[in-house]
């Protein structure tokens, strides 16, 4: 785990890293150089072997943070023709509508409460009310709130009325299972710098490949075409334009990590350890999360923000960020608070010394209520 002084981020990512993991960024590499692209074409194949789709999917990655891999994956995957149903139950879904707007796609938005999670009658139900919906674009884990949306079940119902499904798992992809075999997809988009615990700079996307062969003219953007990103790699195992070498370098040494952990089992375990070990220690606090723990994902948990006049969140935040600490601001309009993340080269004892962090801010503050009763002494 990190030892370092730097301050550990509870954040969706970027993350706290492992020092091997950054000091594989030390050394120069050439874009077109055959050691190189040996990293690109393991690291292809490694995550593609994470959700089991090696006889079935491809991995394209791309420059840039994860929004433009999502971007990349709506416009590839998706004909102009096509129209896009998405199940909005926060931020990052938004984004998602947002997204197919800018690039002209029929976007349906099916808009769910924030604390609440989609079912797959709702979604099948939006797609037979609307038969010219051709995808079904998903956020797995919704780091706005932390919620864990229900994605086999998703996953499933597109796959019996022959949707195509593009999943964002952008926070939850190494950390919470995702397999083919079960959850049958079209895209999954992820990134470099979430559970992966890379350096951010790069996201990918894991494609079915069939799908993918007809994808040919669909994306109005150059830079941004999987299919002849796909193309071009494949003939040359080269990238069409500069790649980030340095972060590219620094994922392949974090996969490899991740696999001498034990995998999206033992990461997974992990994170949920951490998960819990802080919303133990904050609701010892008196604080109320935003959701029922049967919807939080392991990754990023929302709490309510304490109902007392002493508190602002920026002095807060600074307070805890000088105590070893970096927090994240609150995702949402209607209620006051503040997210603290699970994830990153962290364990629980880390999350526990967080909490004591968070405890001895709030008395520095004068902070005594929390969530309409008195902090204890």
């Amino acid at each position: 785990m990190n030892t370092e002084k730097d301050p550990v981020l509870l954040t969706p990512g970027p993350l706290t890293t492992s020092l091997i993991t950054r000091s594989a960024m030390l050394r120069d590499w050439g874009s077109w150089d055959t050691a190189f692209n040996s990293i690109t074409a393991s690291l292809r194949a490694d995550l593609v072997d994470i959700v089991n789709g090696r006889d079935t999917h491809v991995c394209v990655p791309l420059q840039g943070s994860g929004t433009f891999s999502v971007e990349a994956a709506l416009g590839t995957l998706v004909p102009r023709d096509g129209k896009v149903l998405v199940p909005q139950n926060g931020a990052y879904c938004k984004r998602v509508v947002r997204i197919c707007e800018y690039m002209g796609r029929a976007v349906v938005e099916l808009p769910i409460a924030e604390s609440t999670l989609p079912t797959g009658a709702m979604i099948e139900e939006a797609l037979l009310r609307d038969p010219a919906i051709t995808h079904v674009a998903q956020v797995h884990c919704e780091t706005g709130t932390g919620t864990l949306n229900p994605l086999q079940e998703i996953a499933q119902i597109c796959a019996r009325l022959g949707k195509g499904l593009i999943i964002d798992a952008m926070s939850s992809f190494g950390a919470i299972e995702i397999d083919v075999r079960t959850t049958p997809f079209d895209a999954l988009v992820a990134a470099s710098g979430k559970c992966l615990e890379g350096l951010p700079g790069m996201g990918f996307v894991i494609a079915r490949r069939a799908v993918l062969e007809k994808c040919q003219g669909h994306s109005a953007s150059l830079s941004m075409d999987l299919y002849d990103q796909w193309v071009y790699m494949e003939k040359t195992s080269q990238w069409r334009f500069t790649p980030p070498t340095s972060i590219v370098a620094a994922l392949r040494t974090a996969v490899d990590l991740f696999k001498a952990e034990g995998g999206q089992a033992a990461r997974g375990k992990r994170y949920q350890a951490n998960c819990d070990a802080l919303i133990n220690g904050m609701e010892e606090l008196g604080f109320r999360t935003f959701l029922p723990r049967n919807v939080q994902a392991p990754i990023i948990v929302t709490f309510h923000a304490p109902e007392d006049p002493a508190y602002e969140f920026r002095a807060f935040y600074e307070k805890v960020k000088s105590k070893g600490f970096i927090l994240y601001p609150g995702k949402l309009t209607e209620v006051d608070t503040f997210r603290v993340g699970c994830i990153g080269d962290i364990d629980r004892d880390v999350m526990q010394r967080a909490v004591r962090a968070i405890e001895e801010t709030l008395a520095e503050m004068g902070v005594k209520q929390i969530s309409s009763r008195e902090m204890t002494a």
